[in-house]
């Protein structure tokens, strides 16, 4: 089965988190390719679009093309205390456990139409309010755990190292710092990785801006949304949730040209799917035939073998070889007849790392 990249979007409310919600989900693959699609209305599973694979179908006529695909979380009721149970506190934590990354929106814009929840906009007290709730709900989890646990390392000593490792995380924790800034070494991450902190999840910082800053979406409450996010080691897209709303109503054709008009050469949602890929260390390699042209998602330094489990077990378990060819050397050559010509086929074995791009044919019993 496919990977599924999931991303739980939080933010106060007015944040234009919304906005930008409802624009991702207006790109939603169709339901019937992606069963429990519509888990609930606010889970939205979303094409990433790849200009690569159009060009592949292209060349071998394929019927169909898949895109990798990505899952949104709009998690509502998040609010000063929310790990109290305020607004839909629990059920918002439970949905944000299920997911890989946390996107963070954040309001960096003035608008007197929009009125802002703390009465003034202050992008860091906003990221500060989530954080802060954040962790008081992976305190109150690592607390529960850890009585658990003291009646049981009584009599099951194994479980001396768990208790160490959990107790360290809960005074990282009440030092007011998340759970993935915690120096720990391979045997204690193994230890904690059962247990779902909140706090151990990348996040991606969106600074919503408004149309006025278009092209170059910059300004001083961006500026200090990077400087915060660069002391975390986490990154930021600035991206205008307005004009992300108004891309997603126009036809996939027209996208490209009404960006340029503006100065940008990207969505802003494409932008933020890249850099989720990156946060979680993702990449994408290629098949294509008649049937179908297709992009999977595996982990960077997945091996060729692991890279077939993913179209289906029994091709890892009957692998022989990889037959790999770069994206642009299909191209060139215009496919795989063509490429073979020019020697730029190669046959890898199954400990061969696949690279973003790679059009792989899998050779298996």
């Amino acid at each position: 089965m496919a990977k599924k990249l999931s991303a739980g979007i939080v933010g106060l409310p007015n944040v234009g988190k919304s906005t930008l919600f409802n624009a991702l989900t207006s790109n939603q693959a169709p339901a019937s390719n992606y069963p429990f699609c519509t888990i609930d209305p606010n889970v939205g599973v979303v094409e990433v679009y790849d200009a690569r694979l159009e060009k592949l179908s292209a060349l071998s006529h394929s019927k169909k093309i898949i895109y990798a695909t990505m899952e949104f979380v709009d998690i509502a009721g998040l609010v000063a205390g929310a790990s109290k149970g305020e607004g839909l506190g629990n059920k918002f934590l439970a949905n944000i456990r299920e997911t890989d990354a946390i996107v963070h929106v954040v309001r960096c814009f003035e608008s007197q139409d929009v009125v802002h929840v703390s009465g003034k906009i202050d992008p860091i007290h906003d990221i500060e309010i989530i954080n802060l709730e954040l962790r008081l709900a992976d305190l109150q989890m690592v607390e529960n755990v850890i009585l658990r646990l003291e009646k049981q390392v009584k009599t099951k000593k194994e479980l001396v190292p768990t208790m160490e490792v959990l107790q360290k995380a809960m005074a990282h924790l009440n030092e007011d710092k998340p759970v993935r800034s915690l120096v720990l070494n391979h045997e204690e991450q193994e230890l904690l990785k059962p247990y779902p902190f909140l706090t151990a999840k990348k996040i991606l910082y969106v600074a919503n801006v408004s149309e006025k800053e278009l092209p170059e979406m910059d300004n001083d409450y961006v500026r200090k949304v990077r400087e915060y996010a660069a002391k975390e080691k986490n990154a930021v897209i600035p991206i205008c949730a307005k004009l992300e709303e108004e891309i997603a109503q126009l036809p996939i054709s027209e996208r490209k040209e009404f960006l340029e008009s503006l100065g940008l050469h990207q969505s802003g949602l494409e932008r933020l799917i890249r850099a989720s890929f990156d946060m979680l260390g993702l990449l994408t390699y290629l098949t294509t035939g008649e049937i179908e042209t297709r992009a999977w998602t595996i982990h960077a330094g997945s091996k060729a073998a692991e890279a077939a489990g993913e179209i289906h077990t029994d091709i890892q378990k009957g692998f022989i070889r990889a037959e790999v060819v770069s994206f642009d050397d299909m191209v060139a050559y215009k496919g795989r007849a063509g490429a073979r010509q020019e020697g730029k086929v190669r046959a890898e074995g199954r400990d061969y790392v696949v690279k973003d791009g790679d059009v792989i044919l899998f050779m298996h019993n």
